[in-house]
């Protein structure tokens, strides 16, 4: 599948997406040439689709509203959900979309400016859509850890102290 030195590569993207190739080709034992072509070949892939930076939101002072948005829908036959799938994630509110396990089928992950404008995309676009027989929308309050980073609480060195 994909070689012992693409998986490393991948595991230090995911710590620090601005690591440089040459920090790479260090840390994996291999040259900035060997790295550089391994990322090529990972972002022709689409295994590596986009390098993003984790944003505490709250420090910014940027007003919007996030919510995750449980969806109940039939299925399509011969395209089961990937249909109704595709037709939610065209929406620009919808940030992240997921099949599920449980009660519900989708979670929507989504975003809007106000809270009037949010639900007047639960209502007016994805509520009625055909195929859709249910939604369940929570709202996120406060963000304390997304990405592996924690947005709350002191800097600083966070393991537990071990004793004898």
């Amino acid at each position: 599948m994909f070689s012992t030195l693409e998986m490393q590569i991948i595991d230090l993207l995911i710590e620090d997406a601005r690591i440089a190739p040459e920090q790479i080709a260090v840390m994996t034992a291999s040259s900035p040439a060997q790295v550089r072509e391994a990322i090529a070949h990972l972002e022709r892939e689409r295994v590596l689709v986009k390098y993003a930076a984790v944003i505490n939101w709250e420090r910014t002072g940027r007003e919007w509203v996030q919510a995750m948005i449980e969806v109940r829908v039939h299925p399509q036959r011969d395209r089961g959900f990937d249909a109704m799938a595709a037709r939610i994630y065209q929406f620009e509110e919808v940030t992240a979309l997921y099949l599920m396990s449980g009660a519900y089928d989708l979670m929507v992950m989504v975003e809007a400016p106000t809270l009037k404008q949010l639900a007047g995309f639960v209502s007016s676009k994805l509520s009625t859509l055909e195929g859709v027989t249910g939604t369940a929308t929570h709202f996120m309050l406060k963000t304390y850890k997304q990405g592996g980073v924690v947005f709350s609480g002191e800097e600083g060195d966070r393991r537990l102290a071990v004793s004898p």
